[in-house]
C-alpha cells in the first residue's frame, strides 16, 4: 500500500492511541509495546507483508509473529483495521469474557492470530517451525517455473524473548539452517519489568546473532518508516535468517512514563494518555477514534490482499497444469485430509515372549506411515538412535536439502518442542519432536502451548521409567507422566506392546487439532499373545479388558499402563488359579478412555467391582480417579536407582509377586 507523510503519521498514531485506549478501558494489558512498535507494525503490514483479510487461511500466506504476546493490542489493531473479521467492538471489549480479543493472541480465537504468543521466546521459536515447514514445501513442490510455497515469517521479537533460553535454541538452529525466510524485528527499547535491561541483560546482542549465523542489521531510530523500510528490503535479499535491531521507545509519547518500566504492563491513566495525545497531535476525545481517510488507507489491505491471493490461484493452475499430482498433493495436505488407506499398511507384530522395547517397534511404525504419509516428519534432540526415530529411505534436513523428512534438532529440547509447534500450525505437514520421557520438563512450556492452543504436534518419550536402568535416577522419570497427564487437551498414551503401539499412532494422528504424547521403553517387553486376549485396538479407547480370568463378575479389577501390563497379566493368571475372579485392564490413555461415553468405561471399569488395584512405574498422583476409594496402587513415590532395569524393578515391588501380594491383601 503506498502512503505520504501526511496519512503515515496519522496511520501510525492510530495504532498507538487505538491500542492505549483499548487498555485504558479494560484497565488492565500493556500499553508500551504498542506505542513503541507502531510504526515497526505499520511498515511490515502495509508494504511486506503479503495477506488476504478476506481469507486468513490463504495457505501461502506470510506469517505475521507478535512474539512479545503481551503487546497484543498491536495485534488487534492491526487486524481490525486491515479489514480482518475482527470489529471496533471487539476492541473494545479487550480482555473481557468470552470476547476474540484476550489479553495474549490465542490461536484460534481471533482471525490472523497465527500462533499463540505470551510465554516469552514461544513465537520467536514458532516462527522458526513455520520457516522450516515454508522451506520444506517448497522444495518439495516449487518447479523452475513455478513457486508456488513462498511463505515468509515476519516477527516483532522483544528483550525479553532473547533473553529467554527457548529462542536462543531456535534462533541457533535457524541460523546453521540458513532460512532465510525469517525477517524479525528487534523492538529494543531496553526496558523490562524490572527496569532497565543494564541491570541484567548487557551482552552484544548483535554480536551473538552474527554468531548464530544471521544476518544482522540496525534501524538508529523506531519511528522511521523509511529507514525501517530498506532494513527490511536488504534482509529480504539476504540468504540468511535476518533480525533487524530497532531502536524503539517503549510507551513511545507518554509524558511521563516513556522509556520506564511503568509503561510495560499497566493501564497508562487517564491523564497520562491525555498527555500522550496531546504531545502527539491527537485528539483527546472521543476514545477509539479511528479517522475515516486512515481506516480508508488501511482497508486496502482487502483488495490488494485478495488480488494476491489471485494471482497466486492463477500461478497455481498454470503449476496444476504440468504438475497435476503435485498440486493435488499440496491441496491435500494443506487441507489436512488423510489420503485413503493411509494405515492399512500398519505392522501387526507376531507374539512374542521376549519381545521389544516399545521404543523400537515405534520406528517400525513410524516408517510405515512414512510409506503412505508422505506429510510425516520430525526428528529427536539428538538422540536419533535412542529414540528409533529415523525415516528410512529419506534424508536428513539441511540447508542444502530442505526436502529432508529427518530433523536433527540438537541438544535443544525446548527449543525443539516450539519448532514442531510452529511446524504445525504452518500446515501441510504433521510433525513430531523426540526425546527421553524425564527430559520432558525441558520443554513443558511448548507442550503446555500446544494443547493450549490446539496444536496437532506429537511428542514421542521414550525410556520411560526405571526400566531403563543403569543410567539411573537422573535418566528415570518418576512424576512426568502425571505431569504431562495434568495438561487439558494432551493425550498421554503409553502403550502396553507393540500393537498397541500400532494403534497409538493411529490415535495420534487421528487427533488433528489436539497434541499427542507417546510414550515408550527402552527396554524389552513381551508381545502378547492376542489368541486368548483383547485386541489391541482397544488402545483407539484409551482403556479395554484384556482378558477375564475366571467367573464374571470379577472379584478384582487389575490395571496397569505400559511395561507394567505384564506384571498385572501374569498376576491375574496366578490369582485365577487360587479361586479368585480377575479382570486384566490394559489402560494406555486416561484422557481417550475419559473421552469415552458413560457406557463405554462402565463396561471396561464396572462400576460393581470396587476392589480395583493399578501398577504404573511412576507417582501414584491422578489414579485414585480410576481405582476409587476401595482401590489400592503399586507406585514409585522416590526417585530410582542406578541398576539393570529388571534388578530395579524387583527392588521397588513391580513383580508379579507383589500383585498377587497386594491384590490379596484387598480380598481378605
Amino acid at each position: 500500500m503506498d502512503d505520504d507523510i501526511k496519512i503515515r503519521e496519522r496511520a501510525i498514531n492510530t495504532i498507538r492511541f487505538l491500542s492505549a485506549d483499548a487498555i485504558q478501558n479494560a484497565n488492565s494489558g500493556h500499553p508500551g509495546l504498542p506505542m513503541g512498535t507502531a510504526a515497526l507494525a505499520y511498515t511490515i503490514w502495509t508494504r511486506h507483508l503479503r495477506f488476504n483479510p478476506r481469507n486468513p487461511s490463504w495457505p501461502d500466506r506470510d506469517r505475521f509473529v507478535l512474539s512479545g504476546g503481551h503487546g497484543s493490542m498491536l495485534l488487534y489493531s492491526l487486524l481490525y483495521l486491515t479489514g480482518y473479521d475482527v470489529s471496533l467492538d471487539d476492541i473494545k471489549r479487550f480482555r473481557q469474557w468470552d470476547s476474540i480479543t484476550p489479553g495474549h493472541p490465542e490461536y484460534g480465537v481471533t482471525p490472523g492470530v497465527e500462533t499463540t504468543t505470551g510465554p516469552l521466546g514461544q513465537g520467536f521459536s514458532n516462527g522458526v517451525g513455520m520457516a522450516i515447514a515454508a522451506a520444506h514445501l517448497g522444495a518439495l513442490f516449487n518447479t523452475a517455473d513455478h513457486d508456488i510455497v513462498t511463505a515468509r515469517i515476519f516477527g516483532i521479537v522483544t528483550d525479553g524473548d532473547l533473553m529467554e533460553g527457548v529462542a536462543s535454541e531456535a534462533a541457533s538452529l535457524a541460523g546453521h539452517l540458513r532460512l532465510g525466510n525469517i525477517i524479525y524485528l528487534y523492538d529494543d527499547n531496553r526496558i523490562s519489568i524490572d527496569g532497565s535491561t543494564e541491570i541484567t541483560f548487557t551482552e552484544d546482542r548483535s554480536k551473538r546473532f552474527d554468531a548464530y549465523g544471521w544476518h544482522v542489521s540496525h534501524v538508529s531510530d523506531g519511528n522511521d518508516v523509511d529507514e525501517i523500510d530498506e532494513a527490511i528490503n536488504d534482509a529480504t535479499n539476504d540468504p540468511r535468517p535476518s533480525i533487524i535491531v530497532c531502536r524503539t521507545h517503549i510507551g513511545f509519547g507518554l509524558p511521563t512514563r516513556q522509556d520506564t518500566a511503568k509503561a510495560h504492563g499497566e493501564p497508562p491513566g487517564e491523564e497520562e494518555l491525555r498527555g500522550a495525545k496531546e504531545k502527539l497531535g491527537w485528539p483527546v476525545e472521543p476514545k477509539f477514534i479511528v479517522p475515516e481517510d486512515v481506516l480508508a488507507f488501511y482497508r486496502t489491505a482487502v483488495d490488494r490482499g485478495e488480488a494476491i491471493e489471485k494471482a497466486w490461484k492463477e500461478s497455481f493452475e498454470t503449476y496444476r497444469e504440468t504438475n497435476p499430482e503435485e498440486a493435488s498433493e499440496l491441496l491435500r495436505r494443506f487441507s489436512a485430509d488423510l489420503p485413503d488407506g493411509w494405515d492399512d499398511d500398519l505392522p501387526i507384530f507376531e507374539a512374542d515372549n521376549k519381545g521389544m522395547a516399545t521404543r523400537v517397534s515405534n520406528g517400525r511404525v513410524i516408517n510405515a506411515l512414512a510409506q503412505s504419509l508422505p506429510e510425516l516428519l520430525g526428528g529427536s534432540a539428538d538422540l536419533t538412535g535412542s529414540t528409533k526415530t529415523w525415516i528410512e529411505n529419506s534424508s536428513d534436513f539441511q540447508a542444502d536439502q530442505y526436502d529432508g523428512r529427518n530433523f536433527y534438532f540438537g541438544v535443544r529440547e525446548h527449543g525443539m518442542g516450539a519448532i514442531v509447534n510452529g511446524m504445525a500450525l504452518f500446515g501441510g505437514i504433521i510433525p513430531f519432536g523426540a526425546t527421553f520421557l524425564v527430559f520432558s520438563d525441558y520443554m513443558r512450556g511448548a507442550v503446555r502451548v500446544s494443547a493450549l492452543s490446539h496444536i496437532p504436534s506429537i511428542w514421542i518419550f521414550t525410556h520411560d521409567s526405571i526400566g531403563l536402568g543403569e543410567d539411573g535416577p537422573t535418566h528415570q522419570p518418576v512424576e512426568q507422566l502425571a505431569a504431562l497427564r495434568a495438561i487439558p487437551n494432551l493425550a498421554v498414551i503409553r502403550p502396553a506392546d507393540a500393537n498397541e503401539v500400532t494403534h497409538a499412532w493411529r490415535a495420534a494422528i487421528l487427533r488433528r487439532d489436539k497434541p499427542t504424547a507417546l510414550v515408550f521403553t527402552r527396554q524389552a517387553i513381551p508381545t502378547f499373545d492376542r489368541t486368548n486376549l483383547a485386541s489391541a485396538e482397544g488402545t483407539l479407547k484409551g482403556a479395554y479388558v484384556l482378558a477375564e480370568f475366571g467367573e464374571v463378575p470379577a472379584d478384582v479389577i487389575l490395571m496397569a499402563t505400559g511395561s507394567e501390563v505384564q506384571l498385572i497379566t501374569a498376576a491375574g493368571e496366578r490369582l485365577a488359579e487360587d479361586g479368585f475372579s480377575v479382570r486384566v485392564v490394559s489402560f494406555p490413555s486416561w484422557e481417550l478412555f475419559a473421552d469415552q461415553d458413560e457406557t463405554y468405561r462402565e463396561s471396561v471399569l464396572s462400576p460393581d467391582v470396587t476392589r480395583r488395584l493399578a501398577v504404573e512405574a511412576g507417582v501414584r498422583l491422578g489414579w485414585d480417579r480410576w481405582v476409587g476409594q476401595a482401590g489400592d496402587v503399586i507406585s514409585l513415590e522416590r526417585y530410582g536407582g542406578s541398576a539393570p532395569g529388571d534388578e530395579l524393578f524387583e527392588k521397588f515391588g513391580f513383580t508379579a509377586d507383589e500383585v498377587v501380594k497386594r491384590a490379596k491383601r484387598m480380598l481378605a
